[in-house]
């Protein structure tokens, strides 16, 4: 029987439907409330601002953007903003959208995302100050009923660990976290010395850049090596030589309570006979002499009299920053100038500075260059200071993504150790000097990827690493066409051997970084030093490897595993792998880096009477920095020569902080992506493919470097070497076979 109805009987007077609406047990029309809009003043909001948007979300909120959001709360929200907690909630899910936008960590219109398009969309889903979940009110609407106007649970209890998408649930097989970045995709970022950051270029890069260009790309060099160094220890202020008049510095004469004070070169001008501690730029000057250029200036060097420190720890040559301890003497004529004049603003300085001592800029840790403190048991990581914010790779900054990777990591890494994988290692084999044209060398390979098909599937490595030369000669500069076919063909014949590994090819990512005889760069350089970073193997000549690759996947069932597919990735040189976000990364360089030392290095002279009066600046502040990180190298057979040629290469290298400390006449660098070769802050691993040099692994400074070397050794035609890395160690291993 139906329920009396509630309506009055249809009548003129009353005006009364004829048809009465009868009431749905579905359907539920909530109560609107009103909000009435107030004027909310940012300082009243930064409290709330700061405790959601900096210590929960680790943004920053620059001043427009809190005006911009007081008068968002202010006008949605209402005066009950602050009592039942609506601010609070709105504030969290703008943060959200941020991050998912891909925004910078400083929240203002025009950084990586629109604020007005999240809040204009945020608006449009708010009804009496707070969020409706759009995908609920979406189903909801579908069914036939209306949404509820209360806060939606499911956009309001992800945790703060999490992204907001959700999308990292399934993606628990390693593998999904490897990214290939190639040069030419790296962040091109400038260091602005006056306010002491990162910032990214806005203008478009170009192959044939403005000739001011060039000298923008020493100047960023000298900063960032500049700010490295007052960074350290041995330059901070100390409160007891400040407090105290007679601990103060008047020299660069080393205290143990003292720090060190860099002098420019223009401020040597008048104090001749004085000693001053330079850095700068070793130049060779066009009268032929070597010199040192920094902001202000340039002086001739004198290093009859200097020692290198540490001695025989390192190369030096032009095109690297030193530092320098030593006395000015100016000269009543030299080269054409007069005594204590100079030629203008950053021209040469009369006189000479004669050289003591001599060393390379202090490195630093990675984890002090991003201000990380890690502690092994809690894994607490914490980021306020350094440059944690800066995201270096374009995969998320350190200290907006890296707590988060890490967490990512743990637990992919749990669901492989619970699974049938239970003891699965993270490994990476990395070849050098694959040179394809030679048959020698397609035996290796095949006995290789045999030895690694045989292992158990959570004992295969992860990642493949080839490094060219793929080819001995540079065939593509006079063979012409027939040039091209050959050179297609070593890479046909790559596809065969592979393709006798269907399962390698299934569950392994193949990289492959080319060499100065790899197209295009040899059409034109006949095999010599060509302008870095370089383009990849053009697809032309790696079809049929693709289609392998393609074939295999083709195969294997993906929907039974969670593992992603093979893949082949042809790279730059230089290029970066990515693992885990800025958790894992890793930096490949294929350069004959160590012969071009070698040839280029400057000599300097020393007289041993001079020397015994004491200790240097740079040799104490070498003593100091270095400690730690010849402690590391030195782990590994210390009687080896070739294990100290090894730590010689390696602390160059980093110690300059670029893949390239050269000048552009003996290595050529395209100045607009210049900062694709950075080393700052320093890689996790660096893969540096020296073929002239014996292979090596060796760690400095936290930063594990390996060389791989040749991969078929000169004068041993039926041995193989190549390099397995373990990524949770970060520790790789040369290995040795016979085939």
């Amino acid at each position: 029987m139906m329920n009396p109805d509630p309506v009055p009987s249809s009548s003129p007077a009353f005006g009364t439907p004829a048809y009465p609406i009868r009431p749905n047990k579905h359907t539920s029309i909530p109560t609107r409330t009103s909000i009435l809009p107030i004027l909310l003043p940012a300082s009243t909001l930064r409290p709330v601002a700061f405790r959601t948007f900096t210590r929960k979300h680790n943004l920053t909120l620059s001043s427009s953007a809190l005006q911009f959001l007081a008068a968002f709360v202010g006008k949605n929200c209402g005066s009950r903003w602050r009592e039942e907690g609506l601010a609070e909630r709105v504030l969290d899910e703008v943060a959200k959208s941020w991050r998912k936008a891909g925004g910078g960590v400083i929240v203002e219109e025009g950084k990586g995302a629109s604020l007005k398009a999240i809040l204009q969309t945020l608006e449009g889903n708010m009804s009496g100050g707070r969020i409706i979940d759009p995908k609920l009110a979406l189903k909801e609407a579908s069914a036939g009923g209306i949404p509820s106007l209360q806060p939606s649970t499911s956009s309001m209890t992800i945790a703060d660990d999490q992204e907001p998408d959700g999308s990292d649930d399934t993606l628990v097989h390693p593998r999904h976290w490897v990214k290939v970045i190639e040069a030419f995709d790296t962040p091109r970022l400038t260091y602005n010395a006056e306010k002491k950051h990162f910032e990214v270029t806005k203008l478009k890069p170009s192959l044939f850049p403005h000739p001011s260009h060039k000298t923008s790309l020493f100047r960023d060099r000298y900063n960032i090596v500049h700010q490295r160094l007052l960074r350290n220890e041995s330059f901070q202020v100390s409160l007891t030589s400040v407090g105290v008049p007679g601990l103060q510095r008047s020299s660069s004469s080393f205290a143990k309570s003292q720090c060190y004070r860099l002098t420019p070169v223009a401020n040597l001008l008048g104090r001749s006979g004085t000693s001053h501690l330079l850095l700068g730029l070793l130049s060779i000057s066009p009268t032929g002499e070597l010199a040192l250029t920094d902001l202000t200036g340039s002086i001739v060097l004198d290093f009859s009299h200097a020692r290198l420190i540490p001695e025989d720890g390192a190369w030096l040559t032009p095109g690297m920053f030193v530092l320098v301890d030593g006395i000015y003497e100016e000269e009543e004529n030299v080269r054409g100038s007069t005594l204590g004049g100079n030629t203008g603003i950053g021209g040469a300085i009369g006189g000479k500075f004669v050289g003591i001592s001599i060393c390379g800029p202090p490195c630093e840790r990675r984890d002090t260059s991003l201000g990380m403190n890690l502690h092994e048991n809690s894994q607490d990581i914490s980021s306020s200071g350094g440059f944690g914010w800066v995201d270096f790779l374009g995969v998320g900054s350190e200290r907006a993504r890296g707590s988060r990777m890490r967490q990512i990591q743990m637990r992919c890494l749990r669901e492989v150790h619970d699974g049938m994988e239970l003891h699965r290692r993270l490994k990476i084999v990395v070849m050098g000097e694959v040179n394809l044209d030679n048959m020698k060398t397609l035996d290796a390979l095949r006995k290789v990827f045999h030895t690694y098909n045989e292992l158990a599937l959570q004992d295969r490595p992860m990642v493949f690493v080839l490094i060219g030369n793929f080819v001995q000669k540079a065939m593509i500069n006079g063979g012409g066409q027939g040039g091209s076919i050959e050179y297609k063909e070593c890479f046909d014949m790559l596809a065969l051997i592979l393709s006798d590994f269907p399962t390698l090819l299934q569950r392994s990512t193949f990289i492959f970084v080319p060499g100065d005889n790899d197209p295009w760069s040899s059409a034109f350089s006949a095999g010599a030093s060509s302008a870095i970073p370089r383009h990849t193997v053009p697809d032309l000549f790696t079809s049929r490897v693709k289609r392998a690759f393609a074939t295999a996947n083709s195969q294997l069932d993906r929907k039974q595993i969670s593992e992603p597919p093979g893949e082949a990735v042809w790279t730059t040189n230089p290029s970066r792998i990515s693992l885990f976000g800025p958790v894992h990364d890793i930096a490949i360089l294929r350069d004959d880096i160590s012969g071009r030392l070698r040839r280029s290095a400057v000599s300097v002279g020393h007289n041993d009477a001079e020397m015994e009066d004491g200790p240097s600046s740079t040799a104490d502040l070498e003593e100091q920095t270095s400690a730690l990180g010849q402690q590391e190298a030195g782990r590994s057979n210390l009687a080896s020569p070739a294990m100290h040629s090894a730590r010689k290469l390696v602390k160059t290298v980093l110690d300059q902080g670029t893949m390239s400390p050269f000048p552009q006449s003996l290595r050529p660098v395209l100045w607009d992506y210049s900062s694709s070769l950075q080393l700052y802050p320093l890689p996790t691993t660096f893969i540096l493919a020296d073929s002239e040099a014996a292979p090596f692994c060796t760690t400095y400074e936290g930063c594990h470097v390996m060389n791989p070397g040749k991969f078929i050794p000169e004068g041993d035609l039926s041995s193989m070497t190549w390099i397995e890395y373990d990524i949770l160690k970060n520790r790789g291993r040369v290995k040795e076979d016979r085939f």
